[in-house]
């Protein structure tokens, strides 16, 4: 089955009433509670960095690829509606947005709960990892069948998480575009529909310089570049940077 909306591309309430053929006896209610089901998939609305509509937190956060999301205050795993999210044999399509007088979510992805923890409210780590959509901060040679990620040392995967993580990267995305910041290779002029939104993002952030508490700015720390720029920048420790990398590609193209 096609899986009716695209990673990363906005739908308010009303775009998936309509995309779905919702009557309109069964719009409303349990829409706008955060989460519901319909047909056997399950919907959840969830806030970043800020408060719902009636004014809660609840600290809905990305850890890189994946979303650490809670129910309602009063939300425990044993109910019908949390029963019914992780344990549905259909989608459950997540949605986000960052100010809640938005009307307007960003699809994130169809997600599987990959831990849930049985607090009140309850609290459940999302992972998108479904084969039918594009999700180009995920390297294919990272998903595995355990969804668990190849990845080396601590350090590297912080960076990893950094770099690939679907929030931030879409931020220097919106900002920057598509094309490669240093060879400024553009996918889908090359390879047409296949090549759509797809670009590696790089962290300028010395290794030594993360740490625990570090916040990545999208448009400060983070640039667009191709897989084989990337590539090169890690070549070096601490890597190059991308006004090095550019000046080596232009003497090797004068030679």
């Amino acid at each position: 089955m096609k899986i009716p909306f695209i990673v990363n591309h906005e739908y308010s309430r009303n775009d998936i009433y309509k995309i779905l053929n919702v009557p309109l006896t069964s719009q409303k209610g349990h829409w706008n509670t955060g989460y519901t089901t319909y047909k056997g998939n399950g919907f959840i609305f969830a806030g970043i960095n800020t408060t719902g509509r009636t004014g809660h937190d609840y600290n809905n956060k990305f850890i890189g690829n994946d979303l650490l999301w809670y129910g309602n205050n009063t939300s425990k795993l044993h109910q019908p509606s949390i029963q019914q999210l992780i344990s549905s044999t259909g989608d459950v399509y997540i949605f986000t947005r960052e100010n809640n007088n938005n009307t307007k979510f960003v699809y994130r992805g169809n997600a599987t709960a990959k831990k849930v923890y049985d607090v009140t409210p309850v609290k459940i780590l999302w992972g998108f990892e479904d084969y039918r959509e594009n999700h180009p901060e995920i390297l294919p040679e990272e998903v595995t069948g355990n969804n668990r990620y190849k990845e080396g040392s601590t350090k590297k995967i912080k960076v990893n998480i950094y770099e690939r993580s679907s929030d931030a990267r879409q931020k220097c995305l919106n900002y920057y575009g598509y094309k490669c910041s240093v060879c400024s290779f553009d996918f889908k002029k090359t390879y047409g529909d296949i090549g759509r939104e797809f670009i590696h993002v790089h962290h300028l952030v010395a290794l030594h310089e993360i740490g625990e508490e570090y916040i990545v700015n999208p448009t400060d720390d983070l640039r667009p570049v191709c897989p084989n720029c990337h590539a090169m920048l890690h070549r070096r420790k601490p890597a190059y940077t991308i006004e090095e990398l550019k000046d080596i590609i232009s003497v090797c193209n004068k030679i």
